[in-house]
């Protein structure tokens, strides 16, 4: 099995609950979480976020079906890019209509660490892989424990 990929290999700030690094790695583990090569599911996020700019809900929201598509196809994130590309376009959705397009958002509204992970859950294709992954780097900045 190859080692697992983090938030600082993609170059994702994530101390001090950083919202755009937050919304980054929500994105990278989202494309990890599907059964697809660790390698190309961080190239796809690359393409998406450094290559076309789409580095916030707003803007993935923003974006067509088609040219999602596009951009995964660049990466060779071709098994699933036509519902991956739906579900990208979900999840930026849901994030800003009902979380002002903040995963910090998703946070303050659970009550803890397994409210936000159902919460989670509840985003089309999110499903256990994907909070393993997210939470794996995630958890220690939006549940820090009192000092």
């Amino acid at each position: 099995m190859s080692k697992n990929i983090s938030a600082h290999d993609l170059r994702i700030e994530l101390l001090g609950g950083n919202e755009a690094g937050l919304f980054k790695w929500l994105l990278a583990s989202f494309l990890m979480g599907k059964r697809i090569q660790g390698a190309i599911a961080a190239k796809a996020y690359q393409v998406i976020i450094e290559q076309h700019q789409l580095d916030t809900p707003q803007k993935l929201a923003h974006c067509t079906h088609r040219q999602l598509v596009v951009m995964l196809g660049q990466a060779h994130y071709v098994r699933y890019d036509e519902t991956t590309a739906s579900r990208l376009l979900a999840l930026a959705t849901k994030l800003n209509d009902e979380y002002e397009g903040k995963v910090s958002n998703i946070a303050k509204a659970s009550a803890d660490f397994q409210a936000f992970e159902k919460r989670l859950s509840e985003f089309e294709g999110i499903g256990p892989k994907t909070i393993e992954i997210f939470m794996r780097e995630a958890s220690a900045v939006l549940f820090r424990s009192p000092s």
